[in-house]
């Protein structure tokens, strides 16, 4: 199975008409919410660099974006999508985990975000350092909470005030902030050594 995990630009703007049709599948198939994303939406990313494609050859295989919220405060890992053939080899983990790093490198001081109805992505968020958090932890930014305006679930989000929904919400830190633990770690074990 030769398939590349690619991080997304404009050479790829034709494949979003076909990323927004698989949306629609899923969303059909596992009969939960899932926010519409648009054609436009879908190649705005590529051209800005906040997307990953994985291909095999010229098939597309999966896709995930990353957007910034509160003057890049934090960043979310979004739409995150495996084309059902190719489901159950590992590549969702893989895009998820090639989007997250892409959303650390391009925006390292944001806390990383994200909101799923999926058990497969909640394991795989916790697998990249993610916790579940309460609504209130993320972004109050309405961009964000917008783009849950085309899921089914919208009526119970703005019901329950933004603050609770069908969705796990889920948060891990910046890459500045892992770093700065890192490096206090560091400090403590060769102070711990010295003594």
């Amino acid at each position: 199975m030769d398939i590349k995990i690619l991080i997304a630009s404009a050479d790829f703007v034709p494949y979003a008409e076909v990323i927004c049709e698989q949306y629609a599948i899923s969303a059909r198939d596992r009969g939960t919410g899932i926010a519409t994303r648009t054609p436009e939406y879908i190649a705005s990313k590529m051209e800005k660099g906040d997307s990953v494609i994985a291909l095999q050859g010229e098939t597309l295989v999966g896709f995930c974006y990353i957007e910034s919220f509160e003057n890049k405060k934090y960043v979310s890992n979004s739409g995150l999508i495996v084309v059902p053939e190719f489901r159950g080899k590992g590549l969702a983990k893989q895009i998820k985990e090639v989007a997250f790093n892409l959303a650390r490198d391009n925006y390292p001081s944001a806390q990383v975000f994200g909101i799923t109805t999926s058990s497969v992505v909640m394991k795989i968020n916790s697998e990249l350092g993610y916790i579940p958090v309460t609504y209130s932890q993320l972004t109050r930014d309405e961009a964000f909470w917008k783009g849950c305006a085309s899921c089914s679930n919208y009526e119970i989000l703005k019901s329950k005030e933004y603050k609770m929904c069908m969705c796990t919400a889920m948060l891990a830190p910046s890459k500045d902030k892992m770093t700065l633990d890192l490096s206090d770690r560091i400090i403590n074990q060769k102070n711990e050594a010295e003594q």
